[in-house]
């Protein structure tokens, strides 16, 4: 047994004895050994960095971008700049614009004015402007109210009480309606102690009497729903349908038509052939100008023809005009006061009106 771990001892020692030549010659030899530094791992707080040639480019796109959203800054400041002052050109433009549109309307109001004279009193809201004038004629004595209606709301016809056969004052309807200004209206007709409008009559654009067909040189006149006068003999309901009428009455005869005189039945030419008068009439813009002479009275009035009224209708300039009830009907109520002087020594109980509101 001695043999043989003697055998094996030998042999491992035989394995051993280079490395421990190996061993030795690196102790006693000057021999060394140095690493580069790329063989050591970097400090973790040092940051990578890109080699130089790429960041030149880099930097570069940087500015460009920077030079590219100062100049994109500065034209939409422009282009802002630029809008703004358009716009405000552009408003200036259209007031101007709207201004100048308005002036031939200024103009025309202005010479219309003229000849009714100077208002003695006028009304001004954002519904109308109602102005009134006092005119003095060779016969008769009359008032003018020339009216600018500025609403679909500023201007209606009622019924006397509201109801089919009533009737009331003008100045009764203004009162309760809360209405600035008041003309009489359509004729009426008494019956089993009512009284009724004459003929076609519309309230609200509903028909208060039914239609009927003219006859006897009535005709219809009032208001549609752009408060533009309509008036004439309507032979059907739908021909007045086709008008789109708000509301009106009926009476006789048709005084003015284009601004051209037409003719007076026989009739009314002597009954009577003075008397106190209502005429409702337009101008070319669309106002409207109501007519109304005194007569019968004590002072020596004795009221006005026809043709009378027609003459001043074309000297106001007049387009259309229609006759309304006359004698003791005529009533004009301005501002809470009776204007004319009512032939019958007080106001006519009447079945329909003319309001107008504030």
């Amino acid at each position: 047994m001695n043999l043989t771990v003697k055998a094996l001892n030998r042999t491992a020692l035989l394995a051993c004895a280079p490395f421990l030549g190996i061993m030795i010659w690196l102790l006693l030899s000057d021999m060394v050994i140095q690493l580069s530094t790329e063989a050591f791992p970097q400090p973790i707080t040092e940051q990578a960095r890109l080699p130089e040639a790429d960041i030149k480019p880099a930097s570069s796109g940087l500015d460009l971008a920077q030079e590219t959203a100062s100049l994109t800054h500065e034209s939409i400041q422009k282009q802002l700049k630029l809008y703004n002052e358009t716009n405000a050109d552009m408003a200036q433009i259209s007031s101007i614009a709207a201004s100048q549109a308005m002036r031939p309307l200024e103009i025309y109001d202005r010479n219309i004015t003229a000849k009714l004279g100077k208002a003695s009193a006028t009304i001004e809201s954002d519904k109308l402007r109602a102005q009134l004038f006092y005119i003095k004629a060779e016969n008769f004595s009359a008032y003018a109210l020339k009216v600018k209606l500025k609403s679909s709301d500023a201007m209606s016809m009622t019924l006397g009480g509201d109801e089919l056969g009533k009737a009331e004052s003008t100045l009764a309807a203004v009162n309760r309606h809360g209405a600035v200004a008041g003309v009489n209206a359509g004729g009426f007709a008494d019956g089993r102690g009512k009284r009724y409008p004459l003929s076609t009559t519309i309230v609200d654009g509903y028909y208060a009497t039914g239609f009927e067909a003219p006859h006897a040189d009535l005709f219809f006149v009032g208001l549609n729903e752009q408060n533009e006068l309509i008036g004439g003999k309507f032979a059907t309901k739908e021909q007045l349908d086709a008008k789109k009428p708000k509301f009106g009455a009926s009476f006789v005869p048709v005084l003015l038509r284009g601004g051209a005189p037409q003719p007076i039945p026989a009739k009314w030419q002597t009954s009577p052939k003075r008397a106190p008068r209502t005429i409702i009439a337009n101008y070319k813009d669309d106002q409207l100008l109501f007519l109304v002479a005194d007569g019968y009275n004590e002072a020596g009035s004795s009221g006005a023809t026809l043709s009378e009224m027609q003459l001043l209708l074309q000297r106001y300039g007049a387009v259309d005009g229609y006759n309304l009830d006359g004698g003791g009907s005529s009533s004009l109520i301005f501002n809470g006061r009776v204007i004319n002087n009512p032939s019958d020594g007080s106001l006519r109980k009447l079945p329909t009106h003319f309001l107008f509101f504030k």
